[in-house]
C-alpha cells in the first residue's frame, strides 16, 4: 500500500488523505519520523483533520519529542472540539495526561 501511495505522490498527486494514509503506513511500520513528516503535511492541507493530529502526536511521541506531541494534541482537541469529534477530543485528552505523568 506505501508503495502505490509513494508513487501517486511523486507524480504530483498530494492532498490531506494521501498524506494520512502515507503516515499512517509509516507509523504502522515504526518509521515515526518519516510518519510525523507525512502527519505534518496533512494537518497543513486540512487543519481541522483530527485524527491526524491524533496520529501526528503519536509519531512524534514514539520519535521522542514529547514537546512536539503535546503541542499536536492541544491543535488536535481545538480542531476536534471545533467538528463535534468527541471521541478524537477524548482519546487526546487521556495522551495529554499521560505525557504529565512522571
Amino acid at each position: 500500500m506505501l508503495e502505490s501511495l509513494e508513487k501517486m505522490l511523486a507524480k504530483g498527486v498530494d492532498n490531506a488523505l494521501l498524506r494520512f494514509g502515507l503516515g499512517k503506513g509509516y507509523l504502522d511500520l515504526g518509521d515515526n519520523v518519516k510518519a510525523a513528516e507525512h502527519l505534518q503535511r496533512c494537518v497543513e492541507f486540512d487543519p481541522k483533520y483530527s485524527a491526524a493530529w491524533k496520529l501526528l502526536g503519536k509519531a512524534r511521541l514514539a520519535a521522542g519529542d514529547r514537546a512536539g506531541a503535546r503541542a499536536a494534541w492541544e491543535q488536535g482537541i481545538v480542531a476536534a472540539q471545533g467538528h463535534g469529534d468527541k471521541q478524537a477530543e477524548k482519546e487526546m485528552t487521556v495522551f495529554m495526561k499521560k505525557l504529565d505523568k512522571p
